[in-house]
């Protein structure tokens, strides 16, 4: 570990405790110097610590700044296998883990970020992922003898998941839009997108990488016209409680929870109870093909079943769909 590393380690686990140069630099045995310029570069990369004359150095309980320790503090013993990396900013998480499983990286990888610059959605489409205003989080699953169907199963874990984490950091409820959306009171919060690489010969997952997008706070000046009407956060403005690193322990230990033990799917009973468009109208989305259909259910697979305005009914394994706000 590095003089700064140490330095952080100590600040995070001593919250609000002011230390001297002095008490530092023995606890470490480093120089006061080092201290000094290990304390300077933390704040230069955001950390909220304060200097006070005659009484040292003390990392603000206020701060909600994503580390690697951070998080680590709040995971359960069921997500000591994961080796998680910290990022101000990346182009892409999913872009970034994805590469490393090419390569040959192990199950268990999680990067997470405070910044996307080439975040991507669904389809293709962009992700607006501001700087501070949200976490990005991508995880590389190797899954045994898994079929494409396990796909839609690891994003729906994700989602009931995430839901819970949601609930645990606030007082507010968290629903689901099939496949891949949560909502909190009314404007999307989270997206969701799992890819995947296949083996040729049986048609079995290779890997996946799971990745969602929070936005906790609402963006300087607001979101963007085209999503402004669809939209939303968590919260309505900053908050003092270690936010971050608390929400992307809990969404770890909750996801790892079902996909590590639920084998026999029991959360799909949790899923369907959160996703608010059974019983809607809604658009489906099919290539350029637009119809709408009525949401009669979620099967024990998470299809969507819908009866189109004919009256032929139908569970859809994948696709979007659109509902009036």
């Amino acid at each position: 570990m590095t003089t700064k590393e140490k330095v952080l380690v100590l600040f995070e686990e001593n919250r609000g405790t002011y230390y001297s140069g002095e008490r530092i630099a023995e606890e470490l045995s480093v120089s006061r110097t080092s201290v000094w310029k290990a304390v300077k570069a933390l704040q230069s990369e955001g950390y909220a610590i304060h200097a006070v004359t005659n009484r040292g150095y003390c990392l603000s309980e206020e701060a909600d700044i994503l580390s690697v320790r951070g998080v680590t503090k709040y995971l359960d013993a069921s997500c000591g296998f994961l080796r998680l990396q910290v990022a101000a900013s990346v182009p892409s998480t999913n872009t970034s883990v994805r590469e490393l499983a090419v390569s040959g990286e192990p199950e268990g990888l999680v990067l997470i970020a405070e910044e996307q610059t080439g975040g991507r959605g669904r389809a293709g489409r962009s992700f607006y992922s501001p700087k501070d205003t949200g976490i990005y989080l991508s995880i590389l699953l190797r899954p045994e003898q898994a079929s494409p169907q396990e796909g839609v199963k690891l994003t729906t874990k994700a989602a009931v998941a995430m839901c819970r984490a949601l609930e645990q950091v606030s007082d507010k409820k968290a629903e689901i839009k099939w496949v891949n959306d949560l909502f909190v009171e009314g404007k999307k919060v989270c997206g969701i997108l799992t890819e995947g690489a296949f083996h040729m010969e049986d048609g079995m997952m290779e890997y996946a990488v799971l990745g969602l997008g929070v936005n906790l706070y609402p963006p300087e000046g607001g979101f963007p016209e085209e999503l402004k009407d669809i939209a939303g956060s968590l919260f309505s403005e900053g908050v003092n409680f270690d936010i971050k690193n608390r929400l992307c322990a809990a969404f770890l230990n909750e996801f790892m929870k079902l996909y590590l033990h639920d084998k026999a799917d029991t959360y799909v009973e949790e899923y369907r109870k959160r996703c608010f468009v059974i019983g809607k109208t809604v658009t489906v989305l099919s290539g350029q093909k637009q119809e709408e259909a009525l949401v009669t259910g979620i099967d024990d697979a998470c299809h969507l079943l819908v009866r189109w305005k004919d009256g032929r009914e139908e569970a859809l394994s994948s696709g979007e769909i659109r509902i009036r706000p």
